[in-house]
């Protein structure tokens, strides 16, 4: 990578000297300074690039999580080796410090993070003289959706959505809608009594697991007999199943985070279960690389509304082509913010992958020849 490219954004995004090498040959990290809290940028890849890649994570992960984990290439590293000048921001809420939430991060929602994005687009803007692409998974790619219908965008040629929900259908869908509008309010409320953020428990299940996998942990099992899931065994029924399991936002899966299975045996010890895809050992190492892992509420009352139908993303001023993969899984079929962006003129290509979880996409052992291939353009 050439060091101008990165000393040029270094100096652009106000920062300090870039963290080199820590994902690898051709990578720097920049920390960005902000009034509400700093951010991280990862650059990766080597010049000379036709184009930049903008890579814009889930909710609750980083960069380095989301595209640089893998059982053998990652997607970034997979986007450089196609001659793409990749660069990931990762939103400050990964820095944020236990304890350090408070009424600043009520702006943290999806106007808070296209702020942070479009200084960095900027930035890479001035720099390269180069197109670009925005690539998101889940929230990342609502942001990234959200960013192309912004007028103030320029210089971008496609949008890359993998596995995130637009808008429910009100007429085929009213029950999900009606649903996402509740959910929508419930953050709100949750926003006005104080809770900045919200962990979804990731990081420390993961920790219990790899602590003690056969321990308890506390949470029943729902068949299968009396006991509660192991550590490791609900690790899996999480991933797996994560549409059964309590949590405001779980009904919007149409399973789970990742293909697998799970068998109820007699007794928690005699539980059978595996992931498909990606490998426990990969889900482990994303976690591990999630900074804080939190949500900011803000955030998630903003993703509710866009599923809900509301305002939050203009989709006929989409002006960029538009590639939307879905998992089966995970958010499944729900086409109708694909065909808003078509009714505004746009190229769209919107397609389901078979047998595929929410994570898969990303972190799948096959993800590669799967659908990574496809997304070139």
């Amino acid at each position: 990578m050439g060091a101008d490219v990165v000393a040029g954004l270094a100096e652009a995004l106000g920062c300090g000297e870039a963290v080199v090498g820590e994902l690898g040959s051709g990578h720097a990290r920049l920390t960005v300074p902000g009034p509400g809290g700093a951010f991280t940028v990862d650059v990766i890849g080597d010049l000379p690039a036709g184009r930049v890649a903008h890579l814009l994570p889930g909710g609750g992960l980083s960069v380095a999580a989301n595209y640089c984990t893998a059982q053998g290439r990652s997607l970034a590293r997979f986007l450089a080796d196609h001659g793409y000048l990749v660069i990931g921001t990762t939103p400050r809420e990964d820095l944020l410090a236990a304890g350090a939430a408070g009424p600043h991060c009520a702006g943290w929602g999806l106007d808070g993070h296209w702020a942070d994005l479009t200084r960095v687009v900027a930035a890479a803007e001035a720099v390269t003289g180069l197109p670009y692409e925005l690539f998101g998974h889940s929230a990342g790619a609502a942001l990234a959706l959200a960013t192309a219908a912004r007028s103030e965008v320029t210089g971008l040629r496609r949008v890359v959505v993998l596995d995130t929900t637009g808008p429910y259908d009100p007429v085929t869908e009213p029950e999900s809608v009606a649903r996402a509008e509740a959910l929508a309010g419930q953050f709100q409320a949750q926003l006005d009594a104080g809770t900045w953020v919200l962990d979804p428990g990731l990081k420390a299940l993961f920790a219990r697991a790899a602590a003690e996998p056969a321990g308890p942990s506390g949470v029943p099992r729902p068949a299968g007999g009396p006991g509660q899931f192991s550590n490791l065994g609900l690790v899996h029924y999480a991933l797996t199943h994560t549409r059964e399991l309590p949590g405001p936002a779980n009904w919007i899966y149409h399973r789970g985070h990742s293909s697998g299975s799970y068998t109820f045996g007699p007794g928690p010890g005699q539980d059978r279960f595996a992931l498909d895809r990606t490998t426990v050992g990969v889900w482990a190492e994303a976690v591990g690389r999630c900074g804080s892992g939190l949500q900011p509420t803000a955030l998630l009352r903003d993703l509710a509304s866009v599923w809900a139908g509301g305002r939050l993303i203009d989709w006929a001023a989409i002006r960029a082509e538009v590639l939307w993969v879905n998992a089966e899984l995970g958010r499944g079929d729900h086409p109708l913010g694909a065909e808003l962006i078509r009714r505004g003129g746009s190229r769209v290509d919107c397609r389901v992958v078979p047998g595929y979880g929410h994570g898969d996409v990303v972190w799948g052992a096959t993800a590669e020849a799967d659908i990574w291939t496809s997304l070139l353009p």
